[in-house]
């Protein structure tokens, strides 16, 4: 385990802050960082952070059909995170493509449908066995994408302040060199160094964001790789745990943070703020699953007690596994068949547990209280 040194050296290869915005940094150090990200500070959050994240996985293994609503939840992850990207759709337009026709929605929908679709393709490969390596990092930056997103060959890419234009960074060039740094971010994923899975993530997540190694996508290609990775180290079981609410509220910050690493080598800061993240995001999510666990059993309850027809437990589970319903979800879940699925869904808004509503020529039963707690 690393020492438990204050970070106070700095890299003789550091850039000079002149030179950041021009001239493209192939001087960036391999991983592990030359000076210590463990640290008495560092250690001691970890342990907060770990015990919040630990916490949330056991709560999401009380809810029924897991995957189900793990899948809603992490479209507010993809939403937020392609905010960050200013990449904007509502909630509505967003559940509703998800649970019906995503071909037929707008195009910021459609891409922020394919950060939810990259994030299980990673979580995919790694169940089949697969490692967090260039080879999927480029998978995944391609899903988002639509289209094959190799590692970037041409120079020129310049990091720019959206509001003003102003050039802030300049990544690393050279197709080689790009993915030498990624294997080297891949190779310190999984060495068995002793350091914390929760550090090791931050400063990996530093890492990916300073190679910024595609021509676009990077920000939430390295958001995916954050939460694969604690599933890849057991932290998680299902990709549950989302840190773009948290860079929202504290964008500056971030950033900022970024910007002190690449100048300064304040690894220190940088990790203490991404187990922060971890920290309150594990809270909050965890708030969360236990506030759609209470609103099901209560919803189970009222349809047992209150409808005529129809009730069964597996029907208020499939309702509550996204706020979006639609006749033909009931069907493809073998819930029931489609005239009776047509009556459980009006037996479930008389009752006062959906509000039916048509779009286009589809009519949708909507859970608002499902949609309250997801987005709040």
């Amino acid at each position: 385990m690393a020492a438990y040194d204050e970070v106070t050296t700095l890299s003789e290869s550091r850039p000079q802050e002149g030179d950041l915005r021009t001239l493209p940094y192939n001087r960036l150090p391999h991983l592990p960082p030359e000076v210590a990200v463990e640290t008495l500070k560092t250690l001691k959050k970890a342990i907060s952070a770990n015990k919040a994240l630990a916490e949330l996985r056991t709560a999401g293994e009380l809810i029924p059909n897991q995957a189900l609503l793990i899948r809603a939840i992490v479209l507010q992850e993809a939403k937020l995170s392609s905010e960050i990207e200013n990449i904007v759709t509502t909630n509505d337009e967003l559940y509703r493509a998800f649970g019906h026709d995503p071909e037929r929605t707008d195009p910021a929908t459609k891409e922020v449908l394919r950060y939810q679709e990259a994030l299980w393709h990673g979580y995919d490969r790694l169940e089949q066995g697969g490692l967090l390596t260039t080879r999927l990092f480029t998978e995944i930056a391609s899903i988002i994408k639509e289209h094959d997103t190799g590692v970037r060959k041409m120079p020129g890419t310049r990091v720019a302040n959206r509001r003003t234009g102003e050039p802030i960074y300049a990544p690393p060039e050279g197709e080689e060199l790009l993915r030498r740094l990624l294997d080297n971010l891949s190779e310190y994923l999984y060495s068995e160094d002793g350091t914390d899975p929760l550090i090791k993530m931050a400063v990996a997540h530093y890492q990916f964001e300073a190679i910024h190694p595609f021509p676009d996508g990077n920000g939430r290609t390295g958001r995916v790789i954050n939460i694969l990775y604690l599933v890849a180290q057991g932290l998680l079981d299902v990709p549950v745990l989302y840190l773009s609410r948290f860079i929202i509220q504290n964008k500056g910050a971030y950033y900022e943070g970024l910007r002190r690493v690449t100048e300064e080598a304040r690894w220190e800061e940088w990790v203490l703020f991404m187990l922060d993240a971890v920290e309150q995001t594990s809270r909050d999510t965890k708030r969360r699953i236990e506030a759609i666990r209470d609103a099901q059993a209560e919803a189970v309850e009222l349809a047992r007690t209150q409808m005529r027809r129809g009730y069964s437990r597996e029907l208020v589970e499939l309702v509550f596994s996204q706020p979006y319903i639609r006749i033909g979800m009931l069907v493809e879940s073998k819930v029931a068949k489609r005239d009776a699925a047509s009556e459980y869904l009006r037996e479930l808004e008389r009752i006062g547990l959906l509000r039916s509503e048509k779009y286009g020529r589809t009519r949708f039963y909507l859970n608002e209280r499902l949609l309250r707690i997801l987005a709040d």
